[in-house]
Order: structure tokens, then sequence, then C-alpha cells
């Protein structure tokens, strides 16, 4: 088993509690950490051996366009939609970050981390 690591993807985005939030948009960060067997890959060379990570891009882009409340319900999209696109993979981490959120205070982000394993069929 290994993992693949997309770190540090940036959106800007409509997300938020407040209606302010959604109207105005923020910057936002998200890691996504999957784990899978690509040892087919690191042997041959191919990606058929492994996840493709630009489709794992596609599938958080996708989340982060649809203007949500809560970090922690992106997370769990993005954990629900990345287990479903590719049955190889065994675990997901995923961290949602907001840049200076609106606390009332110096933040430079608030985080959500969420992490699943497969269930089991």
């Amino acid at each position: 088993m290994g993992t693949i690591a997309l770190e540090n993807m940036e959106f800007f985005a409509n997300h938020g509690y407040y209606i302010e939030e959604q109207k105005i948009g923020n910057r936002y960060s998200v890691d996504l950490y999957v784990e899978v067997d690509f040892s087919e890959a690191a042997h041959s060379d191919q990606l058929k051996g492994t996840i493709n990570y630009e489709k794992l891009y596609q599938i958080v882009a996708e989340i982060m366009a649809v203007p949500t409340r809560l970090l922690e319900h992106i997370a769990q999209k993005v954990i629900d939609a990345t287990l479903r696109e590719f049955t190889a993979i065994t675990h997901v981490k995923v961290s949602v970050a907001k840049h200076n959120p609106p606390i009332g205070g110096l933040c430079g982000l608030s985080k959500v981390v969420l992490e699943q394993e497969r269930p089991s069929r």
C-alpha cells in the first residue's frame, strides 16, 4: 500500500455559514490523501496501475464549485466521491481550510480534517 497526496490545492469559493461569506467568497485550501496499492504502477510505469491525480483534482474542484455552508460537509463530500469513483482506494483523508475566517479576531486558517476507511464489503 502507498499514499497519494494532493496538497495545498487552492480554490476561490462561496462557502460559509453566514450569507455575507456566501456572497463575498473566500480562498480555501484542500489537502487530499488516498491509500491505494500502486505497486503495479511502481514497477510498470503505467497509469493503469495507480490513481489518476488529475481525476482526483477534478473531484475536489467540482465539489468546491458548489456553495456549501460547512467545511465538514465539503470534506465528507470529497471522501464520498473519491471512494465512489475509485474502488481501489482503501482510505481517504481530507483537510479543508478557509483562509482568514470571520471569527472576530486574527486567524490565518480554520480547518477541518476528516478521514474514512472504505467500508467492508
